[in-house]
């Protein structure tokens, strides 16, 4: 049987980390997080990042607008969160209400500040190798490979998915560390017979318990991103958990896995940006 990879363990040391270092600093981070409508999922994802802010010393905001708010609205208060000093880190929750442009709205905050990584200038700057600040969950999910001892240098790596949030910024950090990376997609013929040879496997794609055992390689790491609820209403991720378990070597578990490190970075994200910033 896979070891488990605890998210709530690793996402508490990174948290620790933080929370002593911000005990050194006169001027405390700020993270300001916009949320757009009554999403429930939002709601409690923006609870959970208030929380964790909350916990580790920083300065939290949480700006709740209408679910009818003019677009020009929030990015008239975007503009006005850049130019706040005592705000390093800016969040615009997805998804938005329909009528806003979520493109436009997330390529208004100021590049320092992108703390969710998800601006143009953050994807290109990671693309080419360049400082700056990662999306979360594809940081959460190297820290959690490296936690198993793994190295990833040279090793055979699969993503299954290829969202910008996800499935591309995966692949651009697994390259990073020196692996040979495989995206795969809904239009990848015969995905069996690449994801088996994967040493190291992350299923970002959003559909129920996916990944089966015959698509897993003896002893690989395997990385769930997946949050879906199953037939019966229970959480789980895009991989069979129950089945694929005794083929891994390390396997993360939904929930108590990536979603955790996913919060986790974003504290990481906004003390990164903090520094960046030249905050003393």
């Amino acid at each position: 049987m896979g070891n488990i990879i605890d998210g709530k363990i690793l996402a508490a040391k990174i948290k620790e980390e933080i929370r002593e270092h911000v005990k050194g600093l006169k001027i405390k981070p700020g993270l300001a997080v916009i949320q757009v409508g009554e999403d429930p999922a939002s709601k409690v994802y923006v609870g959970g990042k208030e929380k964790d802010a909350q916990e580790v010393g920083f300065l939290s905001e949480i700006h709740r607008l209408g679910a009818d708010t003019a677009q020009e609205t929030v990015i008239a208060l975007v503009k006005k969160l850049n130019e706040r000093k005592e705000i390093n880190g800016i969040l615009v929750q997805l998804p938005l209400p329909e009528h806003l442009n979520e493109e436009l709205i997330t390529n208004t905050i100021d590049p320092l500040k992108d703390v969710d990584g998800f601006t143009y200038n953050s994807a290109g700057r990671l693309l080419t190798g360049s400082k700056c600040l990662a999306a979360c969950t594809p940081s959460g999910c190297i820290e959690m490979i490296k936690s198993t001892g793994c190295e990833i240098k040279g090793k055979n790596a699969v993503v299954i998915g290829r969202s910008n949030i996800v499935g591309k910024p995966m692949a651009i950090l697994l390259l990073q560390e020196n692996a040979t990376v495989t995206i795969c997609h809904s239009r990848t013929v015969d995905l069996p017979s690449i994801t088996s040879k994967a040493d190291i496997l992350v299923a970002a794609i959003g559909r129920p318990k996916f990944v089966k055992a015959d698509m897993v390689k003896q002893g690989a790491v395997v990385i769930d991103v997946g949050m879906n609820r199953d037939e019966n209403g229970k959480l789980c991720g895009d991989v069979d958990f129950e089945n694929v378990k005794e083929k891994t070597s390390f396997i993360t578990p939904v929930p108590g896995g990536v979603g955790l490190m996913t919060r986790a970075m974003l504290m990481k994200n906004t003390l990164e940006a903090y520094k960046m910033q030249g905050i003393k």
